[in-house]
């Protein structure tokens, strides 16, 4: 069997480091994801060589490229801005107004977004099982599998507000590391710069949340149910079909109005 002369053994190995080092490169340039706006109103912006306005997908006459954010792209929404983004697994996340969020802001498929200032609400796809995602601010990093859950940057010095909706995150202090807290749903968890995680205290009434998930409900139901109308004193919803008879279904004779009586009794 040939074997390598002892001195060309550094090159052979040189050129395997090289080969890992392109494949592993590929394999990062592969994950790159865009981030698409599905809804999008007031102002939001992407930084690309300055501020470049944001398109709903499918807005007539608007460039693709102004419908979708890359990796290592800054959203920036103003006081009247709000998107709401998805990306290829199915998985959205919102942005609100006054915030500035980067889409994976260290190229990977796993590290979703970098939150700056602001507020967003990530809600991970995992129909098809556990959806490994991370949400970094300065002073947190939030890992998921797949649920809902929102993250607030409250200030300059990154305090950020943590609130599951569904499922459960693990949060781990980007400055101070420790030990993660698990956060389950309508848990919450207030991280501060200079404060262990260890310290720290559920921070918020968690029926805040049961209400938003009803609010949530609410829209829902008038989008499925478009002829509807929200009764105000406990009643049910009637349908777009008409007055309703027994058992739920439309009368065929609504009954009508009576005339009016004739003034003076009707004699003469």
């Amino acid at each position: 069997m040939y074997k390598l002369p002892t001195r060309a053994r550094p090159v052979q190995t040189l050129l395997l480091v090289i080969v890992v080092a392109a494949s592993t490169h590929n394999l990062q340039a592969q994950s790159h994801e865009l981030a698409t706006a599905i809804e999008l109103e007031g102002q939001v912006s992407v930084l690309r060589g300055g501020q470049v306005p944001l398109f709903p997908k499918g807005t007539p006459g608007a460039p693709a490229d102004q419908m979708s954010v890359k990796a290592k792209e800054e959203i920036v929404t103003g006081v009247d801005g709000h998107a709401i983004f998805q990306v290829r697994d199915g998985s959205t996340f919102e942005v609100f107004p006054n915030s500035r969020v980067t889409f994976q802001g260290q190229w990977t498929i796993e590290d979703m977004l970098q939150l700056v200032l602001g507020k967003i609400r990530v809600q991970i796809e995992h129909r098809n099982g556990p959806n490994h995602k991370k949400v970094t601010t300065p002073t947190a990093i939030i890992s998921v599998r797949g649920t809902v859950f929102d993250v607030n940057v409250e200030d300059e010095d990154g305090t950020t507000f943590v609130s599951v909706e569904e499922g459960q995150v693990s949060v781990s202090h980007a400055l101070l590391g420790g030990t993660p807290k698990i956060l389950n749903q309508y848990d919450t968890l207030r991280i501060f710069a200079n404060q262990p995680l260890a310290q720290a205290k559920p921070a918020g009434p968690a029926f805040r949340y049961m209400i938003d998930s009803i609010k949530h409900a609410v829209v829902d139901l008038v989008l499925n149910n478009p002829g509807g109308v929200i009764p105000t004193n406990g009643g049910t919803i009637p349908t777009s079909g008409g007055p309703q008879g027994d058992k739920g279904k439309p009368n065929k004779n609504p009954p009508t109005t009576a005339p009016p009586a004739t003034p003076g009794g009707g004699g003469n």
